[in-house]
């Protein structure tokens, strides 16, 4: 693998069984399992992809609803294997895929800072030394004893993301987290993703807002039912899906 390629996704194809059939419960599903009479038609998530990252880029995974762009991420995470082709990641991710993962609900802001850290691969002398400063970005500072259960989303967000990029990461994965947030914390996390940035991370950032992928992103892949529908610079491919849209 090319020193410069810290991504490098070849031929990469995911695929799901779904029941072809409606089961209304685990009793029937087990029944229908022992007597083999469980049908399943295959989906393919993603088809033949391929693309490389080189380090300190920044890209723009965008297309419709379903289109396969968080299962991409996932597969770079290492959350999902690829049914054929190859994934090859060179450095250490901190994903943000889904909203609360990572976190229990029944434990308090300050327990999951510690949790979540630790999944992340910090050690507790890191967390403790830093633990001003994720609550300071997170602005939770009169809800650390609060169980995460209660929190907005926008909360568990800004706690998420706050974590996620208190170390530099080699890759930073962002997936339409910022979107529940107010507009004053989504210029913070922009801001901080551009240090980190400047400081040398890759950026995966996945949202529906154009804007904000050509505020972050030099490059884009545009992803339509599984398939890379173009694959470039940031402007050409962005304005390629907003003119299929109309």
């Amino acid at each position: 693998m090319n020193h410069d390629i810290i991504i490098d996704v070849r031929n990469a194809t995911v695929r799901f069984n779904k029941a072809s059939e409606n089961i209304s419960g685990l009793k029937e599903y087990v029944i229908k399992m022992l007597k083999r009479e469980l049908m399943f038609q295959e989906f393919l998530a993603l088809q033949d992809v391929t693309f490389q990252v080189k380090r300190g880029e920044s890209w723009g995974l965008i297309g419709k609803n379903g289109s396969g762009k968080s299962t991409l991420l996932k597969l770079i995470c290492g959350i999902l294997k690829p049914y054929k082709g190859t994934v090859k990641v060179a450095g250490s991710i901190s994903p943000l895929i889904e909203l609360g993962a990572g976190f229990d609900p029944e434990l308090t802001a300050r327990e999951n800072i510690y949790l979540n850290g630790a999944i992340l691969g910090h050690s507790r002398k890191f967390i403790e030394e830093h633990f001003s400063s994720i609550v300071e970005f997170a602005e939770l500072q009169d809800f650390l004893d609060t169980p995460i259960k209660n929190f907005s989303s926008g909360m568990a967000a800004r706690l998420g993301f706050s974590i996620a990029t208190i170390a530099k990461p080699d890759i930073l994965i962002v997936d339409e987290v910022l979107a529940v947030g107010d507009f004053a914390f989504q210029e913070k996390c922009k801001k901080r993703m551009e240090e980190l940035l400047h400081g040398g991370t890759t950026l995966l950032f996945v949202s529906h807002s154009i804007e904000q992928v050509r505020a972050l992103c030099q490059k884009a892949i545009w992803i339509e039912k599984g398939k890379i529908k173009g694959i470039g610079e940031i402007d050409i491919i962005s304005n390629q899906y907003m003119q299929s849209m109309q």
